[in-house]
């Protein structure tokens, strides 16, 4: 929710391989399949087990579901924010951080997420099948679950004590999350609002972070010097962030891509293209409002199971939009819970950066991916168009009706 989901799958993975790696040591279960099962050509890393791969699935699609809970999460969220109010800059509805952080967490984000650990249980961890091979093999590792405890405990110790520079960042990361919530929160005034610093937006509070970390360094020996006396010893110290580091590891490519789609978008509008596909939807109109937007979800998730999630959100967001116009009914209504249906792709790995990881990084085949992401798809179909019409209206009340700013827009 707080760093980018490509981010924590890539963190994640090498942390579930080396949980892997010692339950494989004290044969709790197989976490590779043999060659019978799927061959491998020689050289080759083993393939994992059905076990092994819960477990990357399970970070993968957490980590697509749990970016759905703030607009910092995904990139998805990120061009959804950025095209809607562009293109209705008159909007009342706005998408601040903490309103969008109540729309998607109750039901996207946790009730998805207990459904995603019930779907994963059932296709691959022998859920109501106990007498199957996988089944017999889940129930010998819970008789074994205090050695993995254990495992998980040597593991956590060998880390040690928080050092100087893990603790300023987690003050520095727990102060941004607490601005950007506070920024507008809805319920009370906020810190922008008192300040009334209207053109101040979410992304000042992120970079206002980032200068911290440049400035901070990472220890604070050169406090000894304060009330001694000379000579003193010269000696380097490094910050928190290094702009070698960031150079590095920014993904330049990802701010590419969205700021091109803000283009595309723009030129979608300019050109009539957006408006000329929104209309010619207009069929939808005979169909209830509720029929439409799941077919907008539906649109969504499908479209993004073949393409890139910001790519595709960049091309269908101005075209709900249009539609949206076209047919009478709220944008927001038409256009949000697709934004978060492109997250829920889970079959293959060009639909989103978390599945790409995972699969590329455990060396999973494309098509054990395309079978464990059925059931957590329909789910996501069905909870986010539930969701719409129903928390949804709570969150937005206003778009229950066809708004009067939209109709000149």
């Amino acid at each position: 929710m707080w760093i980018s989901n490509s981010a924590t799958a890539a963190m994640m993975c090498p942390i579930v391989k080396a949980i892997l790696t010692e339950l494989d040591k004290q044969k709790i279960f197989t976490i590779y399949k043999t060659q019978e099962e799927e061959p491998v050509e020689e050289g080759e890393k083993p393939h994992p087990s059905t076990i092994s791969m819960s477990f990357y699935f399970g970070v993968a699609y957490a980590a697509s579901i749990g970016g759905c809970g703030t607009l910092i999460g995904t990139g998805t969220n990120l061009t959804f924010k950025g095209i809607y109010e562009t293109r209705f800059p008159d909007a009342k509805e706005k998408i601040d951080f903490p309103v969008f952080m109540a729309y998607a967490i109750p039901l996207a984000v946790i009730v998805n997420l207990m459904l995603l650990y019930l779907s994963l249980q059932l296709t691959h961890m022998g859920l109501f099948r106990g007498k199957s091979k996988i089944g017999q093999e889940v129930k010998q590792a819970a008789q074994n679950k205090e050695v993995l405890r254990k495992i998980i405990r040597e593991h956590y110790d060998e880390l040690g004590k928080w050092t100087c520079h893990e603790i300023q960042v987690a003050v520095v990361f727990t102060i941004m999350v607490l601005l950007l919530v506070f920024a507008k929160p809805g319920f009370m005034k906020g810190w922008m609002e008192a300040l009334n610093l209207k053109g101040v937006g979410s992304s000042a509070v992120i970079f206002l972070a980032v200068a911290i970390l440049f400035a901070l360094p990472t220890q604070y020996t050169f406090l000894k010097y304060c009330c001694g006396s000379a000579p003193f010893t010269g000696r380097t110290i490094d910050a928190c962030l290094s702009w070698v580091f960031l150079q590095n590891n920014m993904p330049w490519g990802l701010a590419f891509l969205i700021g091109g789609g803000f283009v595309l978008a723009e030129g979608s509008k300019v050109s009539g293209l957006a408006k000329m596909l929104g209309e010619s939807m207009k069929f939808v109109a005979l169909l209830p409002s509720s029929l439409a937007v799941g077919m907008t979800i539906i649109l969504g998730i499908a479209c993004t199971a073949f393409s890139s999630n910001v790519a595709v959100c960049n091309i269908l967001t101005p075209v709900f939009c249009e539609m949206a116009l076209a047919i009478k009914i709220h944008p927001l209504l038409l256009t949000l819970p697709p934004t978060l249906g492109m997250s829920f792709a889970y079959h293959l790995p060009v639909s989103t950066p978390p599945n790409a990881i995972a699969c590329g990084y455990a060396g999973i085949k494309s098509k054990y991916l395309a079978m464990a992401g059925i059931l957590p798809s329909l789910w996501g179909v069905i909870i986010l168009w539930i969701n719409a019409l129903t928390w949804g209206f709570v969150v937005f009340p206003g778009t229950k009706e066809f708004p009067k700013w939209a109709e000149n827009a």
